[in-house]
């Protein structure tokens, strides 16, 4: 139900003035336009404005009229509003009479009365049905602001992105068609508008930011921010050929309200979406949900697939999911549309394509290797799991869990990797896990070395791991050990007068490298 308290808050008291709220209104239905003369053709809940009313006796018989039909309201403009002969008919009837600013046009009241009759509603039936509020209500309300405020009008939230546009961008400039175009303001504009303070104004809750026209041709702007609780929502932004009468700025000031509800019950909605999605792929990636399920609801295409699990190091960790999903957001603005993710355990995961192209793992690993260190020191690394179907996305979460592990033991050298890509450094480090799990590092004399390393800080270990690994090639080895090679034989030799070790036979050599590789690697 939408009563005329809603309908008068939403609209805003530069516009609109109740005089007489009767508690039981009827519910409001519609919007006319009362006929000169008698009036006819009301209906029950209608809100009837007096747009040819201008004798106190004619206010009073519309009053009247409208209250026996059933009428919501009767809207009419000083001073005949308030003349006591007209309000006391209203009381008497028992229908809202409500005062309409003088200088609002007839015509723009009717645009923004029937918008907000639309979006309440619309409101309603998404709180019965549950059902998406879309854009187009958006849109509807960029147009009826536009003709509050006489000028083509952009809805944009807080970063710059555009929600709606209102229609007549056609006698814009340059810089609003690419941002109509591009569905958010041009780095190189938002960079004048920066250095101009706009946006500082917008954080302190200015109601009105006027900006003059600007030497590369740029028209003036009026913009208004867009606030709820204190929170800012966003902004609406007209284009004007110039300073703005102080009633029609006040005017488009009023319906920032009535967008910000709308952007909120869109958030509302938009954060309710994402928590299921984000609770089903949690469920696909445990294994708990069925692939189908998983195809349809978080709109997957039918190809292979890849888990890819994101971390940010070094930052506070109280914020670590917070600095995840804005990583994940600003990676998303260069790749397409942003993947469906989710928190486990601290980290975010992603399920993205396995292929070229806007979208896929390609493109987000380049992105994911090209960002820098955060503000706070937080450095993003990322593992994929093979690519695979959607019915073995658990799989390819435990192997992109296994390839962060090997970044997290500073066991491979970037940032970001793929599970398929890595499989000598798995195969090590599962090897070694094994080994080091069956104690072999304790059998022989490599202890001895290890206590005289730790005694004299002779590096013995760790020349013959090279010497090992780089069999017959001591200029390698050295290289490794970034000493000269015949440094490295002088160790070896040394070496072998401390530990009795026949390097001449294969099996102590290889039985060497595993419990070498089990201190490396596990």
């Amino acid at each position: 139900m939408v009563s005329v308290r809603s309908v008068v808050d939403r609209v805003g008291p530069t516009l609109l003035h109740a005089l007489q709220l009767p508690e039981d209104c009827p519910a409001v239905g519609d919007v006319v336009i009362a006929e000169p003369g008698a009036p006819s053709g009301l209906a029950a809940g209608d809100l009837v404005l007096g747009v040819a009313t201008a004798e106190p006796a004619d206010a009073v018989e519309l009053v009247r009229v409208s209250a026996a039909q059933g009428a919501a309201a009767v809207l009419l403009k000083p001073p005949l509003a308030a003349k006591q002969p007209v309000r006391r008919a209203a009381k008497a009837a028992g229908i809202a009479l409500i005062q309409v600013h003088a200088a609002t046009s007839w015509a723009q009241l009717v645009w923004l009365l029937r918008t907000v009759l639309d979006a309440l509603a619309d409101e309603s039936e998404s709180l019965e049905e549950g059902s998406d509020p879309g854009s187009g209500d958006l849109f509807r309300l960029a147009d009826a602001v536009a003709s509050v405020v006489d000028a083509p009008v952009t809805i944009e939230d807080t970063n710059s992105r555009v929600l709606a546009y209102s229609a007549r961008q056609d006698l814009t400039d340059p810089a609003r068609v690419a941002t109509i175009m591009g569905r958010r303001i041009p780095d190189d504009v938002l960079a004048r508008f920066r250095s101009r303070g706009v946006f500082r104004e917008l954080s302190r809750g200015r109601q009105t930011i006027f900006v003059p026209a600007q030497r590369d041709g740029t028209l003036p702007r009026l913009i208004v921010p867009i606030r709820m609780g204190g929170e800012l929502l966003g902004s609406m932004w007209a284009v004007v050929t110039g300073p703005v009468p102080e009633e029609r700025a006040a005017a488009f000031a009023d319906s920032a309200p009535v967008v910000a509800l709308h952007l909120l019950r869109r958030r509302a909605h938009t954060d309710a979406q994402r928590r299921a999605s984000a609770e089903l792929l949690r469920a696909v990636l445990e294994g708990r949900a069925a692939p189908r399920r998983a195809v349809a609801e978080l709109d997957l295409s039918d190809e292979p697939h890849r888990v890819v699990v994101i971390e940010v190091t070094g930052g506070d960790g109280r914020d670590a999911e917070g600095l995840q999903l804005a990583l994940l957001e600003r990676i998303s603005q260069g790749v397409g549309r942003r993947p469906p993710a989710t928190e486990l355990g601290g980290l975010l995961y992603a399920v993205v394509p396995d292929r070229a192209g806007p979208g896929g793992w390609p493109e987000l690993r380049d992105a994911l290797r090209a960002q820098p260190a955060s503000r706070r020191g937080g450095v993003p690394r990322a593992a994929a799991g093979a690519p695979g179907t959607v019915a073995a996305l658990a799989v390819s979460r435990a192997q992109a869990d296994e390839a962060i592990g090997l970044l997290r033991a500073g066991l491979v050298e970037s940032r970001v990797v793929a599970y398929d890509e890595v499989w000598t450094a798995l195969v090590l480090h599962r090897a070694a896990t094994g080994a080091a799990a069956a104690r072999v590092a304790e059998l022989g004399p490599l202890g001895v070395l290890q206590e005289h390393d730790e005694a004299s800080r002779t590096g013995y270990v760790d020349t013959l791991y090279e010497w090992l690994r780089h069999p017959g090639d001591p200029r390698a080895a050295a290289q490794q050990l970034r000493i000269h090679p015949n440094t490295l034989r002088y160790r070896m030799k040394r070496l072998l007068d401390q530990v009795p070790l026949d390097l001449e036979d294969p099996d102590v050599r290889l039985a060497l490298l595993t419990q070498l590789v089990a201190l490396r690697w596990s």
